[in-house]
């Protein structure tokens, strides 16, 4: 790797999973390349992928109903699942070669087996959930799932979820052992690690306030500490702009003509927690109900059973708000900011088309702490509300952008936008985000480098063995990948 601090071969802005990711990926297809990081907090991983601003869900899609929503006819389709669990595969797959080649550290310090059940109430969603069962384990990634509306064995799932419930209420839930908890932070932190390691640059409390191109191609990238006022300058072939919901803003001040149009809608969330080792110990699963009417699909309710620093604790949530600011240390002008003339049509068109969503921010915004307890008691009839704490989650920005005809649309998902003829690109958005970080990342290669692809292709199979492969098309391969995943990331329960 050289070693001209002034001229490195990439920047990342950001020290979060996506920029950790990338700078690991690097290591294995060009590890002679430089790379430099900047990072405006104190410490890297520290906003959407810090283990209390996510669900730590490790997003397989195993339970997460938001996307196996049932059509008009009822039926399920879960092409949208499939893809998830496929780029979840490709993260564990990642996770595992980067242990395999010496990673600091246990793989049970960001990962653990933890099973995921999907629950629903009544009548109705006993015939959804039935649905999707059938629609998903027809699928091989989804080979194990169980399902059963039989209260003794909720009660043996869920135990606390079950006490003090009416026996008489219509239940349904499915149940794979397949699931995990992932602590994004300590992951984040180890990838950071093995890359200081070999000559990665991570500079923290640095916050980048100038991207611009210059005539030569390369990227001027400035850049201040915020606890000296000390200013650094570096010039780039390549930004990767991963900084969660402060990616737009940088996107826009790159100048690139592919940001036009995008704006970003912030929702921040909220969670009750408990470490109570009696209602932990009763509680070893994560648990995904169905969004309320109106609800984001990101407010989905669920109950976490979460492993951070070697303990265990349960979130329950999320209550969304709001908040201007694009990150938790944000500002609170973030948005006003990111208002431009060309995204200015798409925002007021979704805040046009969304009145729904804005009357549900408005009501949770408003919430009492008695309703937020209730809405805790749908899931466990007997929590006490002494035994819960509230705490702010991370901020999250939903992508707006511009339809064919030109209208605003609010996604839901994440979105990476590619400039300058490949030289710059960032990622918007949020769920499932850190869960298919690998995925994401190898995308931006294969759009970024498409000279470069069929030269790293052999690197990245053998990190990756089903890269180029789908899983769900090869029985054979699927199984060969989970056995040696769940060896090596020591999945076993």
């Amino acid at each position: 790797m050289t070693t001209d601090a002034a001229n490195p071969d990439v920047v990342l802005v950001g020290g979060g999973i996506m920029s950790a990711t990338l700078s690991a990926l690097l290591g294995v297809v060009a590890p002679d390349w430089s790379v430099t990081v900047f990072e405006s907090g104190d410490a890297v991983a520290e906003e959407s992928s810090g283990p209390w601003n996510n669900a730590g869900t490790g997003h397989a899609a195993l339970c997460e109903l938001n996307y196996t929503p049932a059509g008009p006819d009822g039926r399920v389709n879960p092409a949208k699942a499939v893809t998830i669990n496929e780029q979840f595969q490709v993260s564990r797959q990642f996770w595992s070669h980067l242990v395999r080649k010496g990673l600091t550290g246990s793989p049970k310090d960001f990962i653990t087996p933890v099973p995921h059940i999907s629950f629903v109430t009544g009548a109705a969603g006993q015939k959804y959930m039935r649905t999707r069962f059938e629609a998903m384990s027809a699928e091989p990634l989804f080979d194990g799932m169980e399902h059963t509306q039989d209260p003794a064995v909720l009660a043996e799932w869920v135990p606390l979820m079950m006490a003090g419930r009416d026996p008489g209420q219509k239940m349904a839930a499915t149940r794979s052992v397949a699931g995990t908890d992932v602590d994004f932070g300590s992951l984040t932190r180890l990838m950071f690690d093995a890359a200081t390691a070999r000559g990665v640059q991570v500079h923290t409390s640095t916050r980048v306030d100038r991207v611009e191109r210059g005539t030569d191609g390369r990227w001027t990238i400035g850049a201040r500490d915020t606890r000296t006022g000390e200013r650094r300058t570096v010039r780039s072939r390549f930004v990767f702009v991963g900084a969660g919901g402060g990616a737009l803003p940088l996107l826009q001040k790159a100048g690139i003509p592919e940001i036009r149009g995008f704006g970003g809608f912030p929702v921040s969330g909220q969670f009750l927690r408990t470490r109570s080792p009696e209602l932990v110990g009763r509680h070893q699963a994560k648990v995904y109900g169905q969004a309320a009417v109106g609800a984001p699909p990101m407010s989905v309710p669920h109950l976490d059973l979460r492993y951070i620093d070697n303990d265990q604790s349960l979130l329950f949530g999320p209550y969304a708000g709001f908040s201007p600011k694009f990150l938790k240390g944000g500002s609170l002008f973030d948005l006003p900011k990111s208002v431009r003339g060309n995204n200015l049509g798409s925002m007021l068109g979704v805040a046009k088309d969304n009145i729904p969503l804005t009357r549900y921010l408005i009501g949770q915004v408003l919430q009492s702490r008695g309703a937020r307890h209730a809405t805790l008691t749908d899931f466990v009839p007997t929590a006490e509300a002494g035994d819960w704490e509230l705490i702010t989650a991370g901020q999250r920005v939903q992508v707006i952008k511009q339809d064919p005809d030109g209208r605003g649309v609010l996604q839901f998902g994440t979105e990476l936008v590619v400039g300058g003829e490949g030289t710059i690109a960032g990622l918007l958005g949020a769920s499932p985000g850190a869960s298919t970080a690998v995925a994401a990342m190898l995308n931006l290669l294969e759009r970024c480098f498409p000279d470069r692809v069929d030269f790293w292709r052999p690197l990245i199979q053998e990190a990756i063995p089903s890269y180029g492969h789908k899983l769900s098309e090869e029985p054979a391969l699927l199984v060969q990948v989970r056995e040696d995943t769940k060896r090596t990331l020591e999945l076993n329960g």
